[in-house]
Order: structure tokens, then sequence, then C-alpha cells
């Protein structure tokens, strides 16, 4: 397991299918629907050439105007910033080029089934990543209120690490049907899946994740509270997530995504950056070499300004060059807020309570910051304790979670300092890139007194306050307690047969909109659902071996719970 604390996923029978991010709340074979040779769907040759705006190039929107542009649409991108959203991947000043961070999203689970279509298609590799006591981590460092445990597996650690994970097990069993749940999904079960969820969703939508952990005999301790918040499961602490709600958390465990974990070797950006640039065999209308580039000359459009509706239901985009493009369907694939805030936005855009739920978004913060150093020198043996000189470190202190990151031990190498959330992401906000890795060497100074990291530092330091980033606002979604109404209003926007006539055509993605938020495999579904859209917009269809995700709707849609 790469878990500090294990998940109940070990009650499964090792010889059950494999667990995708199938559900619970839109159980969809995203991954099915992809790898079908029958591809998505068809529009009328009639409608070839028709141009489609696509706003914000992250992850979503790259694969949203992909699949457009192989049905025979012109995709029109825009993009403020770069291209890549928050799978963004930087270098170092004066560093060799192979040295990287993934300032964004850095680890991808093994049941990103359909995100890892695409890892495929442009020919990426990926690698284990080195989470607290995975396989690909030599060591793991827990400290707590100045008491530091070295760890090379779970059993390394005092027996109340133990106790927690045991209580943690029998609080998912009792409160959330875990096992019942996890075989569901892996054998694809549709109807039992619903059947739980409903039940669980009636129950908790009104319930914190600390709550729910209260509520059960197995954690009436504080003190094991305290640790699994310090400690959690996974990829380490998690009480910063407490005040959201426990479906959020249910979601994440009950298909792994918190688990397993994969880098994606070179960084992540390159996979939004290669479908960019990608000539799809398989194409309609476009002749053989069409990409995304060519169709844009190259770059995308800029940063779009205005949004709003025209006569015939149009959608009319206005971009920083002062461009004004009239669409009959748009996609929108930016984080909600900017339609709030950065984008002069026409109110007739979206029924008032689709507006609602834009505005009742909570997004969480994050940062991290990276330094390059000359050499994986953590793996080191002490001479004293025959231990490693410097472990994967998980601690209560300001750096939270530091992360060791290298390619082989006669390379350099890059040390994730601290990499932070919420609260403790907030306190580092007023400060420069070189004041934080103060802070955080003197913090781990604290852990490993004998060990001078600075003398390995051979680079100046990068990091990132996504709260601090002015198309962002926020590294992600996550619902509080009582929102679950509001994502199920975001999530099923695509079905606009549902909408008044004068709301149709624009179309929200991306992973705040997804249900599993803050994993790049919601930023892939929910731009396959916009794809479907707008593919029925323009009067196109499904093949009928190979249904989409707006053709099951009926049978699969979300749990709606009522509104008075």
């Amino acid at each position: 397991m790469t878990s500090t604390v294990p998940n109940a996923v070990q009650h499964t029978d090792a010889a059950a299918p494999p667990i995708t991010m199938f559900g619970p709340d839109f159980p969809y074979a995203y991954d099915d629907f992809l790898a079908h040779p029958a591809g998505l769907g068809q529009i009328p040759a009639t409608e070839h050439g028709q141009e489609v705006a696509v706003i914000g190039g992250g992850l979503s929107g790259i694969i949203a105007a992909y699949e457009l542009m192989k049905m025979g649409l012109k995709p029109v991108v825009y993009e403020a910033d770069q291209i890549g959203g928050r799978l963004r991947t930087v270098g170092f000043d004066g560093c060799d080029p192979s040295l990287t961070a993934e300032m964004g999203a850095m680890r991808f689970p093994p049941s990103s089934t359909a995100l890892q279509h695409y890892i495929d298609l442009v020919g990426l590799e990926t690698s284990a990543f080195p989470n607290p006591l995975s396989p690909a981590t030599p060591s793991t460092v827990v400290d707590l209120k100045g008491e530091s445990h070295y760890a090379e597996t779970i059993d390394d650690l005092p027996q109340v690490y133990r106790d927690v994970a045991d209580a943690w097990n029998a609080c998912l069993e009792e409160g959330a049907d875990f096992s019942d749940m996890n075989r569901a999904l892996r054998e694809r079960d549709v109807p039992r899946i619903r059947e739980i969820w409903a039940k669980l969703v009636e129950q908790l939508d009104n319930q914190t994740f600390y709550g729910f952990l209260c509520a059960s005999d197995a954690f009436k301790s504080f003190r094991h509270r305290e640790i699994f918040g310090q400690v959690g499961f996974g990829t380490g602490g998690w009480d910063t997530d407490f005040p959201n709600s426990i479906l959020e958390i249910l979601r994440v465990v009950y298909t792994e995504a918190d688990d397993h974990h994969r880098g994606i070797v070179g960084g992540s950006q390159q996979l939004p950056l290669r479908l960019w640039d990608r000539e799809p065999q398989k194409i309609v209308h476009w002749p053989l070499g069409t990409s995304l580039a060519s169709l844009h000359g190259g770059e995308p459009r800029g940063a779009v300004t205005r949004l709003t509706r025209t006569a015939g239901n149009r959608i009319t985009v206005t971009d920083a060059t002062g461009d004004i493009r009239t669409f009959r369907a748009a996609v929108f694939t930016g984080q909600s807020w900017l339609l709030l805030s950065k984008i002069d936005c026409d109110d007739a855009l979206f029924p008032i309570d689709h507006w609602t739920a834009m505005e009742r978004t909570h997004y969480m913060e994050s940062s991290k910051l990276f330094v390059p150093v000359d050499r994986p020198f953590w793996l080191d043996k002490d001479e004293i304790t025959g231990r490693d000189t410097m472990s994967m470190t998980l601690t209560d202190r300001m750096t939270r979670g530091t992360y060791l990151l290298d390619d082989g031990p006669d390379k350099p190498a890059v040390i994730c300092l601290s990499y932070t959330w919420c609260d403790d992401s907030l306190k580092w906000l007023p400060l420069s890139p070189k004041e934080r890795m103060e802070v955080m060497l003197k913090s781990l100074g604290e852990i490993y007194p004998n060990v001078d990291i600075r003398s390995h530092i051979i680079g100046n330091p990068v990091t990132v306050s996504w709260e601090n980033e002015p198309y962002f606002m926020g590294a992600f979604k996550a619902n509080l307690p009582g929102h679950y109404r509001y994502q199920r209003r975001l999530f099923t926007h695509f079905m606009q047969d549902r909408l008044p006539a004068d709301k149709r055509g624009l179309f929200l993605a991306g992973d705040d909109i997804s249900w599993t938020a803050g994993w790049a495999e919601g930023a892939v579904q929910t731009a396959l659902n916009a794809v479907w859209g707008v593919m029925h917009q323009f009067g196109g269809e499904s093949d009928p071996t190979n249904p989409g995700p707006g053709d099951v709707f009926d049978e699969i849609a979300p749990v709606e719970l009522p509104e008075d």
C-alpha cells in the first residue's frame, strides 16, 4: 500500500477486477467509451468546419478541442496564460533542463483510466511516485509534536499508527459500506452502486469529514483523530480537508484515487502540449496532418474578457485584443470563479441556479516549493544508525509534506521542500520564494539536525500559491457540506435539452465541474461530457454500439436531492 494509514481497499480480493473512477455519482465507463473503435460520435456533414469556442487551454480544454476537431468541427481555443492549466511543469534557471518541478498535478492514480487513455495515446511514460511508505519510497519519517519515527513500512511505526489505520478502516466500513461499494465499482455493478450511494448522499450530504470521524466509535479518541489529520492516508495529512463534505472524501477512497500514484516522466504538461501538436490518423473533414496547433497557426488565442449571448442563441466572445467572434457553441473549461470576476459576463449565459452553484463553489488553496540539488544525497546511509540520511517527511511543522525526487544516484535531483493546502498554504502567501525556503530549511533542520540540505542546493527555488494565481484563484474545488445539489447542477449542465432554449450552447467542463475534483480524471470526464453536448447541439449522434454519456444519462443520472 502507498498509505501512511492504509485504507480499507485491503479488504478486496486480489483477484477482483481493477478499480477505475467509475462513479459513484455517475457510473459511466469513460474508458470503454474512449477505447471503442466506433469513436465518440459524428456530426452531419453540413456542419463540418463550424467553429466552436473552447475557453481554457488546460487538460480539459485541450481534450475537448482535440475530440471536436476529430469530429470535423473547428475548435477555437482561448488561453489566458499557457497551455496546460494546472498541469504545469517548470525548470530551474541555469540547471540541467531534465530537472523539473510539477507546480500543479504531479501524481496520478491508476484508477484514472480515461486520463491513461490520453497518456498512452501521446506515448508518455509513467513511473511510481514516492508517496509516504510506498514501494517507490526508500523510507519515510513521521515527525509529530517534536518526535520523529523512521519507517520503511507501516510496521516500523509505533502501534498507535496501526490503531489509527484500524480506526479508519472501521469508520469506512461502518459509516460508508466501503467493501460493498468498492466491490460494486470493480464489477461495474451500476444498480448496486446507485443503491448504496443514493442512501449515503441523503444521509451524509450535510456531514463534514471531521464530523464523520467523530460519529464513529472507532474514532472516539481525539488523539487518534489528531494523528489521522496530521498523517492521514495515501498522500499524507488530511486535516485541511476536515471541514469539507465527507462525500468528497468517499469519492477518493472508493476509487483508490489516493493510492498507487504514478508520475509522468518528464513532466505532466507534456500531455496537453503533445495533444496540441498531435495529428490524429482518424479525423473527419480535415486533411491528414491537421492538428490543433495547425488550426491556430501555432498558438491559441489570448484571454477572454467578455462573454455574452446574442441573437439566435449565439455565444459571443471578446478576447484581450478586442477581437469579437460569435459561435453557435462554446465550451468553458476555466475555473468557474473566472466567470464571476475576470470575465465580463452576461447574466443570460446560465440559469440563475447555475450562477448560484458557481458562486458557492469552494476552492482549496495549495502551495509548493521545489529546489534543485546536486544529487540524491538522502540515499546516503548514516554511519551510526544505518538509516537513510533523509526521508520522505510528514510533519506538523510548517513544511507538512516533503518529497524527494530523483532519477538515479549519480544525477541531479529535486526536493519538494513543502506541499501544503488550505490554512497551511495561506501561511506561505506573504513570503517570497527565498523567504519560504529559509523557513522550510529551518523546519527540516529541526528534524534532521545533522543534514546540511543547503550545501546540496544548486539553484534558486521555484514556488506557487495557486490561490494567488490570477487565472485560478485556488487549486481545486472541494465541496462543503450541503453542496451536493450545487455540484449536480454543474456536472449535469451538459444535458441541455433540459434547459430553456435561450440558455443552451455554452457548456461547462473542467475538474471543478466534476465529481472528482483535484484529479485530472475529472477534467477528462467533463471534457468528454462537453464533447457529447456540443455534438448533440450540432445535430450529431453517438454510434449505437458506443452510447455516449448523454445517451445513457437517464439510466445513471446522479442522485437528485429535494430542493424543498
